[in-house]
């Protein structure tokens, strides 16, 4: 059977104050352990080793008169070691006491966008669950950088969820789910029960309005759905605070907003090249070549190049962009340098200029449509 992740937000997990909302993990984790007796795998990702990283240390918190969540990357990743430890032993404890093994598990972004760590992080959430043991995880907030977070763990429990093969993805916020406006500002914006179009969110007002002590936002589980529907992963967005609704959503039955999953479903490389592994630089194509790649599934030849931006090396991720639209996202047979050489070149030309190059660019099945 195929597991459930749910992912809880530092909202969910501790209040503006810092204090750990011990209703709100309790009710989580006796779903959880529900679960787990029923034979189902669960998964947990959390936030809050900052905010219970802060309020231990006694830092000056927003509720308590305080600024906003700190934003130098020592101090998130001091309050982070601080929290960590003391925020993995609650859940570990609440799932011991009914019984259910729990491990700690923690995650950067370099796990998942180097293919050899994403296969070993695969391989082992799924030894865990193997074992039937409830991994709880969080990124490694310690040794994390700006350029590499998750963004309050949203993109972080989409990924999981691929990892795994999830059946289900549960996003626990602070709201009852995707409203047509941020609720904050408008109480009155009905909640949108099912989304079945992402397309059509364009015309809602989905804010990055977050938690005094988070990082994500509404639009960043939107996201995370988008990801994981395209894996074939129903996702969830739901209240956590309301424990009627935290047992429905984990459970399968009707709560929040619904993101059925997607027919058009991508391989899991493809999904990995699509949403985790970062780009390096731009390869510009020509019309035929844009259309080849949209419509005929062809692999990109440097005939069908034009210019090149960035540097990247062999085996690297580019975008490939038809002007100022970006195409897709594809491995790089050359690098940067040599590209730039063959650009605009045809088969031939190229072999007699670099005897020992492959005929592609970017061959199709390392390839992925934006």
């Amino acid at each position: 059977m195929s597991a459930t992740v749910v992912k809880l937000g530092s909202s969910i997990v501790a209040d503006d104050a810092g204090e750990i909302r011990t209703t709100v993990l309790h009710s989580v984790c006796g779903a959880v352990a529900r679960m787990h007796h029923a034979g189902d795998d669960v998964v947990l990702v959390t936030s809050g080793a900052i905010a219970r990283g802060m309020r231990l240390l006694g830092l000056r918190l927003p509720a308590a008169g305080g600024g906003a969540r700190p934003r130098s990357m020592d101090e998130l990743q001091a309050a982070s070691a601080v929290g960590q430890g003391k925020l993995y032993r609650f859940y570990d404890e609440l799932l011991r006491d009914q019984g259910v093994p729990s491990a700690q598990v923690l995650l950067t972004f370099f796990d998942m966008s180097a293919r050899t760590h994403y296969l070993n992080a695969r391989q082992t959430l799924r030894k865990l669950l193997d074992w039937r043991v409830v991994p709880v995880i969080n990124e490694n907030d310690t040794t994390t950088t700006d350029e590499i977070s998750f963004g309050d763990n949203d993109f972080l429990a989409a990924q999981v969820a691929i990892l795994v093969g999830a059946g289900r993805l549960v996003l626990l916020t602070d709201t009852d789910g995707l409203h047509t406006a941020d609720p904050r500002s408008r109480p009155s914006a009905p909640l949108v029960g099912e989304v079945t179009d992402f397309e059509s969110l364009s015309e809602l007002q989905i804010g990055h309005a977050t938690s005094p002590l988070g990082s994500g936002g509404m639009r960043s589980k939107v996201v995370a759905a988008e990801m994981a529907t395209a894996a074939g992963i129903e996702t969830v967005i739901a209240s956590g605070l309301d424990q009627e609704t935290v047992a429905a959503a984990i459970d399968g039955r009707r709560a929040g907003t619904r993101f059925p999953p997607r027919t058009a479903r991508y391989s899991s490389f493809k999904l990995w090249l699509k949403y985790a592994k970062p780009s390096h630089g731009r390869v510009v194509v020509d019309a035929g070549a844009a259309r080849a790649l949209r419509e005929g599934g062809t692999s990109l030849l440097p005939v069908g190049v034009v210019d090149v931006s960035g540097e990247f090396d062999a085996g690297d991720a580019v975008d490939v962009v038809d002007g100022g639209a970006t195409i897709g996202k594809g491995i790089c047979n050359y690098s940067a340098g040599e590209l730039r050489r063959i650009k605009g070149m045809k088969s031939a030309q190229v072999r007699d200029m670099l005897p020992r190059a492959t005929e592609e660019a970017v061959h199709r099945d390392y390839f992925v449509l934006s």
